[in-house]
């Protein structure tokens, strides 16, 4: 079968970027020196690695020095590639971002552009597929941004022949061939041969893998003519490439003999062995494969197989070991030697476990199946295990792809909104130059038309009155609905309030007949005297005096939370910011504070089942009140609670002044009420009055 982890390897060593010799910037004196450095760090070997990369260090402080940024960012990005060849991965990354972030700051695209090239190269190497081809995205949305010639056309075009391959590995087949395609496209329009080759012979895979063996043959005919027009020192290993590519297309098909005549052709050609020793010992064993399944030539298919095992084994060619001990083992069964088969098999598996070939794992435990029928359960739930990871995993860098294909996507749409504001932009040029012009028209025949506009402008009047009277009445409603909403929050925060404090109170001191306990009923007595004042006043909707009541607001706050703290046996405490002029508030904001405290005061009381609650009033510096009230008691699903008409009021009152309301509770652990609103004043509208009603409190 066809190595297909030897093709993609083949692949993406043809995508790799290229840096000369020779810097088209030699022309300064600093870039000579730092390329003599560059050269000196990345070649000479005979130097320690500590100097080979101190040698980097001082390229990287003189290229500093250099005032052109496209020279400087030349310099850098040269010196990363040779931290890349000395190993030294921190270092590569470290200068790689640097490189991109210059780049970008000055819109140097082409710089930027590969600078993601090479880092997408540096993540493929250490197979790292998914960041890999995000970086070539990267390189492609850069590249992208150059002006059209033939130069930015090739650049971003091998992004997506990059972006392909990465695509054909991982199954995306309907995504790698969009790419490839659009690629052929504009190399076949710069008259690019030795990449034609590269797309034509990428497609032929696609088309193989998909099992569409007619269309992979079609296209590798084609890489093979492209080939023809090809100036390359490479051209005859591409040329063998080539026709390995063809003859595994027969042997995957089944067509055995086709697939033996195209490897013995391909194995006869001159220095094949000694120039390629990798793709020599590739085509023995496939090969071998063709013997065996077509002619049944089983021993001559096992000595070829033998070769190319010992050839791998000399040159540490490890990556086909694991398909060519499986093809063994399976000539091996075929003469019905299933111990060393067996045998064989697993050798064969630990191989293909030590170099991640997942293909040739899957095929291995499969032929163990078969083969071992007393672990046949055991290799049987490896391999429907196996194979559903590799399709997961799959499935996850495709879903990887897509999301970067959206990203881009959302790019192009921005620029096309950007493209649609400009447009909306001279639409709207015109239409006010139309309507300069219907002006000019319309003053022209006012005097002709002052009679039809005078009526026009008493029909608008009359219209105008009708629409204010409607306006008028549902302006009554509206009041009418505020002051019910109002009357029904001061029944529910205020006399509830206190009376349930009164009940709770009175309850404890029903039984007691002591000096003290008479004193607090004769109180109690006295408050709800107070509370039917109030009553009285809700009732006559006089809501200036229920405003007014509050004359010291500290004062109330504590009193209100000592009478809470003593009817419900809950430690209350109370801290605010002596500084602040408390009762220089205007009036909405005392009463809607008072009320938000006491209902919370009061679901304390009736639901939280809390020993603690604490308090808090402060003013930042911005002039916001925060008030908080928290406690220690059972806590609620913040998510799930009802919200009855106590919060609704808290809520509304916290709407009226502006301010905002959060809630942070967790189960076990208490409640925190938070509301915030800005501060208001009345006869401190000065500085100077601020600062003496705060002498006036630390006397």
């Amino acid at each position: 079968m066809k190595n297909k982890s030897l093709i993609v390897f083949f692949l993406i060593c043809v995508c790799c970027k290229q840096y000369s010799e020779d810097s088209q910037f030699d022309i300064l004196p600093e870039s000579k020196i730092i390329n003599d450095w560059i050269n000196i760090a990345r070649d000479s070997t005979d130097l320690t690695l500590d100097s080979r990369k101190q040698y980097l260090r001082d390229a990287e402080s003189k290229a500093n020095t250099i005032g052109n940024d496209t020279i400087r960012l030349d310099h850098l990005s040269r010196i990363s590639l040779a931290y890349k060849k000395l190993e030294d991965s921190i270092g590569f990354r470290q200068m790689n971002f640097k490189v991109r972030q210059l780049s970008e700051k000055d819109e140097i695209f082409k710089a930027l552009g590969e600078s993601h090239w090479d880092l997408a190269h540096f993540f493929n190497s250490y197979s790292v597929v998914d960041s890999a081809y995000y970086h070539y995205e990267k390189a492609f949305k850069s590249f992208s941004q150059l002006p059209i010639d033939s130069t930015s056309l090739s650049l971003r075009n091998r992004m997506r022949y990059s972006m392909g391959s990465i695509q054909k590995h991982f199954k995306d087949y309907l995504g790698a061939e969009t790419n490839v395609t659009e690629s052929l496209r504009v190399f076949n329009d710069l008259e690019d041969y030795l990449r034609i080759y590269y797309c034509d012979n990428l497609l032929g895979s696609i088309a193989s893998d998909m099992k569409n063996y007619s269309k992979a043959l079609e296209y590798y005919e084609k890489a093979r003519n492209d080939l023809h027009k090809v100036k390359d020192p490479r051209r005859s290993n591409f040329v063998r490439q080539n026709q390995n590519n063809t003859a595994a297309v027969y042997l995957e098909s089944g067509k055995y003999v086709k697939a033996e005549n195209s490897y013995n052709e391909l194995l006869i050609s001159n220095n094949f062995k000694s120039e390629d020793p990798q793709l020599y010992s590739t085509a023995l064993v496939s090969l071998a494969y063709a013997l065996s399944n077509g002619k049944k030539e089983h021993e001559k298919a096992k000595n070829l197989i033998k070769e190319a095992i010992d050839i791998n084994d000399s040159i540490g060619f490890s990556i086909d070991q694991a398909r060519a001990k499986q093809y063994l083992a399976e000539v091996l069964a075929a003469q019905k030697d299933t111990l060393k088969a067996i045998y064989i098999a697993k050798e064969a598996l630990t191989l293909a476990k030590e170099t991640t070939n997942n293909d040739h794992h899957l095929l291995i435990l499969k032929l163990l199946t078969n083969l071992d029928s007393e672990k046949a359960m055991a290799y049987s739930n490896e391999y429907y295990a196996l194979n559903e990871q590799i399709k997961n995993e799959e499935r996850i860098i495709r879903d990887k792809f897509a999301r970067v294909r959206l990203e881009t996507d959302e790019v192009i749409e921005q620029n096309e909104k950007l493209t649609r504001q400009k447009q909306i932009w001279i639409g709207a040029v015109l239409a006010l130059l139309a309507l300069g012009i219907a002006s000019y028209i319309i003053v022209s025949q006012r005097v002709s038309n002052n009679r039809l506009k005078f009526q026009q402008k008493q029909q608008e009047s009359n219209q105008e009155i009708y629409n204010l009277m409607l306006s008028q009445q549902g302006k009554f409603e509206e009041g009418k609905q505020l002051e019910k909403k109002r009357i029904s929050e001061e029944l529910h925060d205020g006399i509830l309030g206190e009376m349930l404090g009164i009940r709770l109170i009175l309850s404890g001191l029903n039984d007691k007949e002591d000096d003290t306990s008479i004193a607090q009923r004769a109180e109690l007595i006295e408050k709800l005297r107070e509370v039917e004042e109030e009553i009285r006043t809700i009732s006559h909707e006089l809501s200036d005096a229920s405003y007014q009541k509050i004359h010291n607001f500290i004062v109330s706050i504590e009193e209100l939370i000592n009478t809470t703290g003593k009817s419900s046996g809950i430690e209350c405490s109370f801290e605010f910011d002596k500084e602040v002029p408390w009762d220089n508030l205007v009036g909405d904001i005392k009463i809607n504070a008072y009320r938000i405290v006491q209902e919370s005061l009061q679901n304390c009381v009736k639901h939280a089942r809390c020993q603690k609650v604490d308090v808090r009033f402060n003013v930042d510096n911005n002039g916001t009140l925060k008030l908080v009230v928290a406690d220690n008691g059972v806590g609620f699903d913040t998510g799930k609670g009802k919200r009855g008409i106590g919060l609704r009021n808290v809520i509304s009152r916290v709407e009226k002044l502006n301010g905002t309301l959060s809630f942070d509770s967790k189960k076990g652990v208490g409640t925190t009420v938070t509301v915030t609103f800005p501060t208001q004043y009345v006869n401190l509208d000065t500085p100077a009055k601020v600062e003496e009603y705060r002498q006036m409190l630390n006397v």
